[in-house]
């Protein structure tokens, strides 16, 4: 008796198996079907929130002075993407206006961008504050950014940068 419970125990696990591998495969399918479509996809990462009142980020230095990001300014900003992390996704950069990049990352590291939006328009709510980034912290965005070697070597000095702390982003459709 017990060879019998034990011969259906191993049949039954088998055939849990192998439909478990093929809702796997289905599942592997749709997230590549939804990869290669990603760069034309909209969605929301993050809290979800309302935009209201929308300021284009190249005009956030025009906006608001120098003064008034010393501590920080709650704000939703809209503008295009320069560039993303492409090792995780984990930050990205958008035109501030003035020449200057406004680095952005995502509040409690709690969620990431696709790789693949440069060029794309955001609208992300959050902090616009400035920081003075040390070297080592520059270099590792560098080597994200896949920077060469003798790129990463040039960075020798701490940069006082606009920064962006988002707690939501939302990406707007793409081109097909």
């Amino acid at each position: 008796m017990k060879n019998v419970f034990s011969l259906l125990f191993v049949a039954a696990f088998l055939v849990v198996l192998s439909a478990c591998s093929g809702t796997q495969q289905a599942a592997a399918d749709t997230a590549d079907t939804a990869v290669s479509e990603e760069s034309a996809v909209a969605g929301t990462f993050g809290a979800d929130f309302t935009p209201e009142e929308v300021v284009p980020a190249n005009t956030l230095l025009t906006s608001y002075s120098e003064t008034k990001l010393v501590d920080t300014v709650q704000i939703t900003l809209q503008g295009e993407v320069n560039e993303v992390c492409q090792a995780k996704g984990c930050w990205m950069t958008i035109a501030a206006g003035n020449g200057e990049e406004m680095m952005v990352k995502f509040k409690d590291y709690g969620f990431f961008m696709p790789k693949d939006i440069s060029g794309r328009e955001v609208v992300m709510h959050g902090m616009a504050y400035y920081q003075i980034t040390p070297v080592d912290e520059l270099r590792h965005y560098a080597e994200d950014a896949g920077k060469s070697e003798e790129e990463i070597a040039e960075i020798t000095e701490p940069k006082q940068e606009l920064r962006f702390l988002a707690d939501g982003v939302k990406l707007l459709p793409g081109k097909m």
